[in-house]
């Protein structure tokens, strides 16, 4: 059965450890001196939350899969509906060891789509800090098109 995942960039992470604890009534299953996350049965949902430098708001989100046939199924309507923008083998990302599958929606929304197999020391394995920017390892490819997070400033009118 797949979970639903959602990644929030914070401010504070303290603070923001604090709220979703409260909010889901349980501890985070991890936590590092930039990342925390949740594994809920109720909701079934990954929640993570990173303090990296990137805009607050949304990161991404996604489906984790609990086998490779599930991942395979993913990857393959992805590659039907074109909407394939990465995939990776292998790759340590927020904390973990994973393969993925990143695809982004028509509005800009990413979605990463992946298998978790083993945990990892380091947030990403990129060799530098401006590797990891880059997308080279973690949190998937560039994204093309803006997200609402990014497009929506103090003064919009976004929801």
């Amino acid at each position: 059965m797949k979970r639903f995942h959602v990644h929030v960039n914070v401010d504070q992470l303290d603070r923001s450890i604090g709220f979703y604890t409260t909010l889901f009534g349980v501890e985070p299953s991890v936590v590092k001196s930039d990342y925390a996350k949740w594994m809920l049965d109720d909701p079934r949902l990954n929640f993570a939350i990173s303090q990296r430098g990137r805009p607050s708001g949304l990161d991404h989100l996604g489906i984790q899969a609990e086998d490779d046939v599930e991942l395979s199924a993913i990857g393959q309507r992805l590659r039907e509906a074109d909407a394939l923008a990465l995939a990776e083998q292998e790759t340590t990302c927020c904390y973990a060891r994973s393969d993925k599958f990143w695809a982004e929606d028509p509005q800009g929304v990413r979605w990463e789509s992946f298998r978790t197999h083993g945990v990892a020391t380091s947030y990403t394995a990129a060799s530098t800090e401006a590797d990891a920017e880059k997308g080279a390892s973690c949190c998937g490819p560039a994204t093309t098109a803006p997200t609402r997070a990014a497009a929506c400033g103090p003064e919009s009118n976004c929801c």
